[in-house]
């Protein structure tokens, strides 16, 4: 089947919101959100219900559909119980912050313990660090260079890293995704 989009249909202007079978979305950061196409695809192969639709229309010669701007999948996904350890989700813990200074810009990442000095490669024990802080402590204990972590290095759960992913909303924000969104909701911990 050929689809048709209106001509002033923008393509990257119509990404559908993807919610788990909960009404909560996969993820926070990267919010998860498809492309119009993929939604399109997911209604036909009956993987999601249609939530909310934009006012713009697609066409082919038998057919018609408003745009999807929220989808629910209809089978649940388990979420990952343990977020893998990854440079972005280190950066996504500490908000893109030098967990010395505060500066954003040259994020690297640093062992508060050096490995020179036994210090692993764990979620404990490294942090978000801008290239001159990095610099500056090189392979000191912390009491040594006189530079201590703003917070202490923790193994985030999922939840903290949708909290934190909360403080950085994208872009495009369509009025339909925001009863989904909890972005101004203050989380327990």
């Amino acid at each position: 089947m050929t689809v048709h989009v209106q001509p002033t249909v923008n393509a990257e202007a119509c990404p559908a919101l993807v919610l788990n079978a909960d009404y909560r979305p996969l993820s926070y950061f990267p919010l998860s959100i498809w492309c119009w196409q993929d939604a399109i695809k997911a209604v036909f192969l009956d993987r999601v219900n249609i939530v909310s639709e934009y006012d713009r229309m697609v066409r082919s010669p038998s057919f018609e559909m408003r745009l999807p701007s929220v989808v629910s999948l209809k089978t649940y996904v388990q979420p990952a119980r343990n977020p893998a350890f990854t440079r972005f989700n280190v950066f996504l813990r500490d908000r893109f912050t030098c967990q010395y200074c505060g500066a954003r810009d040259e994020l690297t990442f640093d062992h508060v313990i050096p490995r020179s000095k036994g210090g692993l490669t764990t979620w404990e024990n490294v942090v978000a660090a801008c290239s001159p802080c990095n610099l500056r402590k090189s392979d000191q204990l912390p009491r040594d260079a006189e530079m201590w972590p703003r917070q202490a290095p923790y193994a985030p759960d999922l939840h903290d890293l949708h909290r934190a992913g909360r403080h950085f909303p994208p872009n495009f924000l369509h009025e339909s995704w925001l009863d989904y969104l909890y972005w101004d909701t203050e989380l327990e911990p």
